[in-house]
This record gives C-alpha cells, sequence and structure tokens, in this order.
C-alpha cells in the first residue's frame, strides 16, 4: 500500500505517532510525506530526501511574496509532480491536518485517512478555518483513526468509520533503558534522585507545577529533555535544580531514562492538553520507570486506574507521589506494566489500521467499476 501523507508536523522535529506508523508502512510500500512549505527567495520547487526509514519525506520551498491562493496552487502542482515522479501507481491519502484540504482537492486516491491524533483547534495559534476544513476532512474520508479514547469519544459522531488508536509503544527499544549503563554526557553530572520528562516543551506544560515541586524539594533534579515549540525558552522557569537539555534522537532516549528515578508527565490542564493521549506513558512503563502524572484523561484512563501510574494535580500532591515513587518496591509495578505492555506495539497498531484502510479501499472499488461501467 503506497502512501503521500500531508501533515503540519516536521519530520525530523521528534519521533513520534506519524513516525512510527509511516516508518512501518513504507517496508511493504512507497511512503511519501509532505511537509508544511518553508517560504523564502527563489523559484518555488519540491524537495524530497529518502529518510532511514525509507520514508520519502518532501518539503515544499515557496516565495514568501506569493498570495495565499498562490501558495495553494503552487502546493498543489508541486504535489501532484512529487506523487508522478514518486507513487508507483495506486495510492492512500492520509492526512493529519485538515489545513492541506485546499491543495489536493483533485488528488485520486483510492482512499482517503484521516488520522486525527490531537485536537489542533485547542493549540496555541490555530488557524480561524481549522474547524470548518476539519467537518470538510471528515466527509471526504473513508476511515478515520484517533490518537486516545478522549478524542474518540469526542469525534466519533463526525464520522459513520472512526476507530480509536491510542499511542502504543516499542517495547524492546525502551527496555534498554533497564539494561543500559551507559550515562550521557549531558546528564552525568547532575545528582540523583532525578525525576525527568521528555518531549515538546510547549503550552502544555504545567511550568507553575514544575517551578512549585522544584522549590518544594531542592534535593531532586528535575529533567526536561526535548525542544521548545511556541513558548520563549527565556521565559521557562530556572533553578539550580532544573535542568532543560533540549532535544534527543529517539535512539538516545533510552540511556537518559535509564539514569532517572521517577518519570513525570507535569501537563497543564487545558485546551491543549484536553484530549492528548501522551505516546510517553507506555514508553516511560517499558523502561521500567514509575510515572507521576497531572490528571491527563487519557493518562488516568487506564494508567491510573489500573495503578500503572500515580495522578497529581497540585504541588504538594505531586511531591507526594514523587515521594511515593521513590519508596516503593519496583518489582511489582514492573510485573504489572509488563503484562499490559504485552497487548501493546506499534506493529499491531499498524497492522489493524492498514486492515481497515484496505477495507475501505474494497468497498470504493465496486463503486467504481461500477460507474466505470455505467460511462461506457
Amino acid at each position: 500500500m503506497n502512501i503521500v501523507c500531508v501533515s503540519h508536523l516536521r519530520w525530523h522535529f521528534v519521533f513520534q505517532r506519524p513516525q512510527h506508523l509511516l516508518s512501518r508502512a513504507a517496508k511493504t510500500g512507497v511512503v511519501l510525506y509532505v511537509e508544511e512549505p518553508i517560504f523564502g527567495e527563489g523559484p518555488a520547487r519540491m524537495e524530497v530526501t529518502r529518510d532511514a526509514t525509507g520514508v520519502l519525506v518532501g518539503v515544499p520551498h515557496l516565495p514568501a511574496t506569493l498570495s495565499a491562493d498562490e501558495h495553494h496552487a503552487w502546493q498543489q502542482r508541486l504535489l501532484v509532480d512529487a506523487i508522478e515522479r514518486h507513487i508507483p501507481g495506486e495510492f492512500v491519502a492520509w492526512f493529519y491536518t485538515p489545513m492541506a484540504l485546499p491543495f489536493t482537492h483533485g488528488l485520486d486516491a483510492a482512499a482517503v485517512v484521516y488520522d486525527c491524533m490531537d485536537e489542533l483547534s485547542g493549540f496555541a495559534g490555530a488557524p480561524p478555518a481549522l474547524q470548518r476544513l476539519e467537518a470538510e476532512l471528515f466527509r471526504k474520508s473513508h476511515v478515520v483513526f484517533t490518537g486516545g479514547h478522549t478524542l474518540y469519544e469526542a469525534k466519533r459522531a463526525s464520522h459513520a468509520n472512526v476507530h480509536a488508536f491510542p499511542s502504543s509503544v516499542d517495547v524492546a527499544h525502551f527496555a534498554r533503558a533497564r539494561r543500559t549503563a551507559r550515562e550521557p554526557a549531558d546528564q552525568s553530572a547532575i545528582p540523583s534522585p532525578r525525576i525527568g520528562f521528555y518531549g515538546v516543551i510547549d503550552e502544555r506544560m504545567d511550568y507553575e507545577l514544575l517551578a512549585g515541586v522544584a522549590a518544594a524539594r531542592p534535593q531532586w533534579h528535575l529533567v526536561m529533555i526535548g525542544p521548545t515549540a511556541k513558548v520563549d525558552p527565556a521565559a521557562l522557569p530556572r533553578a539550580a535544580n532544573l535542568h532543560y537539555l533540549g532535544g534527543k534522537t529517539y535512539a538516545e532516549l533510552p540511556d537518559y531514562i535509564a539514569g532517572w528515578d521517577v518519570a513525570m508527565l507535569p501537563f497543564a490542564r487545558n485546551e491543549a492538553t484536553r484530549y492528548i493521549s501522551p505516546t510517553k506513558t507506555p514508553e516511560y512503563l517499558a523502561a521500567g520507570k514509575p510515572v507521576v502524572s497531572t490528571s491527563i484523561r487519557d493518562v488516568v484512563r487506564p494508567y491510573g486506574q489500573q495503578g500503572l501510574a500515580r495522578i497529581a494535580d497540585t504541588v504538594e500532591d505531586f511531591v507526594t507521589a514523587i515521594e511515593a515513587a521513590l519508596a516503593e518496591d519496583p518489582v511489582e509495578r514492573q510485573r504489572a506494566a509488563d503484562a499490559f505492555l504485552t497487548h501493546m506495539s506499534w506493529d499491531g497498531t499498524w497492522l489493524q489500521m492498514r486492515q481497515l484502510v484496505e477495507q475501505a479501499i474494497a468497498k470504493r472499488k465496486p463503486r467504481s467499476a461500477s460507474h466505470a461501467r455505467n460511462a461506457s
């Protein structure tokens, strides 16, 4: 199955849901992943490179002087040309953003898939047209996936063929953290106990909580790994025991987690986090770490309810939860976590998604054949 994916996320920003799924799709078909354009000088062009996963990453370069309609026209022209050059035959149009609709309306796809991984309208700077275009994308899609159960509950009435696929995990990759003795150079000098987080550091973080925990327990060291986005790095809370180590590759993460005593999810409770299903929750568990999180619904269900994560929202409660995690006997927790994770894998998620897409294609083909016979 060949895929043409249009996304609002840079392929090389952080390794997350699209990368997990489409790198697996690239093992059996051609995958073209088209990012948002880069505006600058020079002629319009599509730069296409092959990632180590086998995915073809397309980056449109457009003159900044063009109007919005001209931008869309050029994006469509460049996209069609890239498809003709790189995609052999039939393909599935795979959307991560409804904002791609203005330049994809002419694509002759075998099926249209909307992998709705987030409620994008709740994020800072969301375009005014987003909700209108998402409603149109629901009408055009043949199958819709959601990035979590809470998001599924919000979207299931919008389409007749919606399926929840919450964040999964590559257990073997993160289980390396239980065995490795390698200590990354920029973390090695940080004293223990270490309370760690990795992910994009943006408007979804509860910065008051971070500052409060750091102040309440100066002997603990909070390690924050990840790039910043849509926040001023200079405005982040600072303390001697609060360490920002920047972005790391997916391959490096187990080495960092191995040196933590507790893994945390210090998310704010706001519109940007209302529907999220953090990929890092099962990854932390696979790494063998206790998890402390704020009350993100898709963490509370199932992880909090099954005793796989401690839930706390205030500074006092978060500190108490971390103290309990530091004091616990890890054997029983790890046994329960491993049993839970037995049923989770990105391989399994991709297999189920692929089957649903193939079913959608199969349902369309009899109608297409019928139309062709009637036309003749």
